[in-house]
């Protein structure tokens, strides 16, 4: 192949809980192909979105910057990406990249050459949602255009052939969970409407997302494993689905000149947190995503890192990889230097914000979570958070009477980077300035938790859908 840069296949995975993954040490095998190819590749145990949810984390994904270089902070993002900062895909075609993007919209999807899309919301006849499968029937032919394209200069020299950056977004795991047959039963063996369980009362007596809920789940539900088991079914399902990717990749013979990365957006809480079957919270469920990259020669087989990364550096990751030069200076930094031992982790105490439901931000160290909310939400949670990660990791005793002096430490340090990260920037903290983030014209920020219970709703799927940030700035 000569000189030719490799190609890059990006699958972006919606809503994805590592800890739900087979490879990450989950109970249940729910990803058995994606395990196989972790084995040719590097997995990263401690990769995290700080910056919650969809809109903010592909912001960083897609950039290599944080929240600050961005000024994408909120889900219901206004307006496009800052001029000054380059997408991944802005960067990869200036380099020669032919590019594609897949059910991809929002401020970060600039750039590239083709946008296709596919349907990732709602059920079929069935009223089950094979998302992956209708992702994979416009995924498959557009890469088979794509290796073509890319293969039409190496009879004449590697200099005119074109390499391609591929960008996937899957919908599965995303509510609403509905993964066709076998999937649907493959981890639940009960009576999900059995009259004597009561864990979904709480669910479907929250009102903001209760009508949601019924428009999907079971009539006369009352078991919450069986959602579980229907979101574990949907992961399972993706995986079956990524595996024809992989399938098509090795048919054309690309797949060790391919760098193929699988990372989550974001986690999700289940039953965790009273934020019911939904990815919002600042909890580790929500932060915690998986990164796998595989690209033979260059990425050690079956390797697992332990060292805390984020988002910001997977852009310069792939840049590195593929020997593509920019004169950017990243947020992130290239995660190469962890692989191949130079460093053991990246900085292991970290910025987060959440603006999906709640407007809160918060700083996490390996040993302490700090969360301190900028206004009432509608979960009627305390205005400030604090748990110790080591001696509870699910994060359900909240310790800020006990240690008011730890609150003090962290929201020092906290202050003390926002500080820091607007002078390195000219800019503000974006999470300051999100007028009407929820999408409410005129409300403001909320002044009590009972205005945020009564004001936030999601009414269906197709409610739903129009909040993933559908209009594409041209």
């Amino acid at each position: 192949m000569g000189t030719k840069h490799p190609n890059i296949v990006l699958m972006g995975v919606d809503s994805l809980l590592a800890t739900h993954m087979s490879c990450y040490g989950y109970h249940r095998l729910t990803t058995p192909h994606i395990d196989r190819f972790t084995q040719d590749g590097a997995l990263f145990e401690r990769t995290y979105s700080p910056h919650i949810p969809t809109t903010s984390a592909y912001a960083s994904m897609l950039t290599g910057m944080d929240t600050f270089s961005t000024q994408v902070v909120a889900l219901r993002h206004q307006g496009p990406l800052r001029e000054e900062v380059k997408t991944l895909a802005e960067m990869l075609k200036e380099a020669g990249y032919n590019t594609s993007c897949i059910g991809f919209s929002g401020p970060s999807s600039r750039g590239f050459d083709t946008y296709l899309n596919y349907a990732g919301w709602g059920g079929d006849e069935s009223g089950r949602s094979p998302k992956a499968q209708n992702l994979n029937n416009v995924a498959v032919p557009e890469l088979n255009r794509l290796v073509a394209e890319s293969r039409v200069g190496e009879t004449s020299g590697p200099e005119n052939s074109k390499p391609f950056f591929l960008f996937l977004r899957h919908m599965d795991p995303h509510s609403p969970y509905l993964p066709p047959a076998p999937y649907e039963r493959m981890f639940y063996h009960g009576d999900e409407c059995a009259p004597s369980n009561k864990s979904m009362e709480p669910v479907m007596s929250f009102k903001p997302f209760c009508d949601y809920f019924a428009s999907w789940m079971p009539v006369g539900i009352t078991d919450k494993d069986y959602v579980i088991a229907q979101y574990d079914g949907a992961i399972a399902y993706m995986d079956a689905c990524i595996q024809t990717l992989f399938n098509a990749l090795e048919t054309h013979g690309i797949t060790d000149e391919t760098i193929v990365v699988i990372n989550g957006d974001h986690g999700e809480t289940l039953y965790d947190h009273e934020c019911w079957f939904d990815h919002h919270g600042l909890y580790d469920v929500t932060l915690h995503v998986p990164l796998i990259i595989r690209y033979p020669g260059r990425v050690p087989a079956g390797k697992r890192f332990s060292g805390y990364n984020q988002h910001k550096d997977l852009v310069p990751t792939l840049l590195e990889l593929a020997e593509v030069e920019t004169n950017i200076a990243f947020d992130g930094e290239s995660l190469m230097s962890m692989v191949n031992g130079e460093v053991a982790s990246f900085e292991s105490e970290f910025y987060i914000t959440e603006c999906t439901w709640m407007r809160k931000h918060g700083w996490r160290t390996p040993e302490w979570k700090l969360i301190v909310a900028l206004e009432p939400d509608f979960h009627f949670k305390p205005p400030v958070e604090l748990y110790n990660l080591i001696q509870d990791p699910d994060e359900n005793n909240n310790l800020v009477e006990a240690h008011p002096d730890i609150v003090n430490v962290l929201e020092t340090r906290m202050k003390n980077w926002i500080l820091q990260r607007e002078r390195e920037t000219g800019l503000t903290n974006p999470i300051m300035t999100q007028g009407d983030w929820h999408g409410h014209k005129g409300v403001g920020p909320f002044k009590s938790s009972e205005q945020a219970y009564n004001t936030l709703h999601i009414g269906n799927p197709g409610e739903a859908a129009k909040l993933q940030a559908k209009s594409r700035d041209e």
